[in-house]
């Protein structure tokens, strides 16, 4: 199975330059934890995720009216095409500790999958299982208290 058959075609994106605040209503809107940032032809240049928000941006008393959103986003985006087999992409996502991944063709966003996807949608549960507890493999926390 494909990418293209699982993947949400639908994807809420924001701009590198939109503000944390414009992103977090988009995500409240949408109902996700992570949203594509996208430049206005489409190219995906980051994805920003509730936890950059939280870690970049708000922990370091920022202030999300006037912060952009090319500030806490990750810019090292790991991304698919629409043809890639489900099994890779879920090897991608657990190699890459990465729950979601944004799909693009000629260089444009065209979708974006995430791990839950891959297993409740089309039966690859054992795999994303895997890729799962990969991916959310604890760390060790740091203590700030001391």
């Amino acid at each position: 199975m494909e990418l293209r058959d699982i993947m949400t075609t639908r994807v809420a994106v924001v701009g590198p330059d939109n503000t944390v605040l414009d992103a977090c209503k988009l995500m409240q809107i949408h109902n996700v934890g992570a949203l594509p940032v996208c430049q206005q032809d489409g190219k995906v240049v980051g994805i920003l995720t509730d936890r950059d928000i939280v870690v970049r941006s708000i922990a370091n008393g920022a202030d999300p009216k006037t912060t952009p959103v090319r500030t806490v986003m990750t810019k090292e985006v790991i991304c698919a095409n629409p043809t890639m087999k489900a099994e890779e992409a879920t090897e991608l996502m657990a190699r890459h500790k990465i729950r979601r991944l944004p799909v693009v063709q000629n260089d444009k966003l065209v979708g974006i999958v995430s791990i839950g996807d891959l297993a409740t949608r089309y039966r690859l549960v054992e795999e994303a299982g895997e890729a799962l507890s990969e991916i959310s493999e604890p760390s060790r926390p740091v203590n700030i208290m001391q």
